[in-house]
């Protein structure tokens, strides 16, 4: 006995429904690539599931070129059988143009991030796999050479501050020079002039070259010892 004709209607079960549209998927793009290879003929395959789900099908993996080679026979078609509608369809074609490279572009972003790659063949994870290793290659290299550009600019500043505080040690080694050699020749113009400090008098006192303590009026100062040269300062 034969096998009944089956009709063609929408299956209420769910499960039922998920199994025959993933068994007929299955022989759908077993057949659309028997065709291909068979035939020599350029196959599209697009399918979308109940749950918005994309599976497809494109010979050697061209699916855009696929489709823009559609696209250009479809509107040359239209051209031909709506030539009143020629601005509209020429919109109509770039829209959907741009709408496909977009979708396009999605699926690549989605595939580069390492999602939906179940129905990407072992070529094409291959291509993928190569693209971001490339990438990677790019951007390490790009990060090292951030990198040496911002250590030559540290080393050139450590070299300015080095530079600078050469210049500020001879500064000082020139002013205690200068001050090293003028020390002496105060000590000489006043051998015998030096404040002192009586410990037993709360008065500052000054000794002359005779010897003699003068007391020095004031208030009570502690006890320190004057260089020549604050005494010349202080006389003036």
């Amino acid at each position: 006995m034969g096998r009944g004709r089956v009709t063609l209607k929408r299956i209420e079960n769910k499960i039922n429904r998920q199994v025959t549209f993933s068994k007929r998927r299955t022989g759908l793009l077993k057949k659309a690539h028997e065709i291909s290879v068979l035939c020599d003929a350029d196959v599209g395959l697009v399918v979308f599931s109940a749950k918005g789900k994309l599976c497809e099908f494109a010979t050697d993996a061209s699916m855009e070129r696929i489709l823009e080679r559609y696209e250009r026979y479809s509107y040359a078609e239209r051209q031909l059988t709506a030539t009143d509608n020629e601005s509209h369809g020429r919109w109509t074609l770039e829209h959907a143009k741009l709408k496909c490279r977009f979708e396009l572009l999605q699926k690549t972003q989605r595939h580069l991030k390492g999602e939906d790659l179940d129905s990407l063949s072992l070529k094409e994870l291959q291509n993928l796999e190569h693209q971001i290793d490339t990438a990677l290659k790019h951007i390490r290299l790009r990060k090292n050479q951030m990198m040496f550009e911002s250590i030559s600019v540290l080393q050139k500043k450590d070299k300015e501050l080095q530079n600078q505080n050469n210049v500020l040690s001879k500064k000082v080694k020139e002013v205690e020079k200068d001050l090293a050699a003028q020390q002496p020749l105060v000590e000489q113009q006043n051998p015998d002039k030096m404040l002192h400090l009586d410990p037993y008098i709360s008065a500052p006192c000054q000794v002359g070259g005779d010897g003699v303590v003068e007391k020095i009026p004031g208030q009570a100062q502690p006890s320190i010892v004057l260089p020549p040269w604050m005494l010349q300062h202080m006389n003036e």
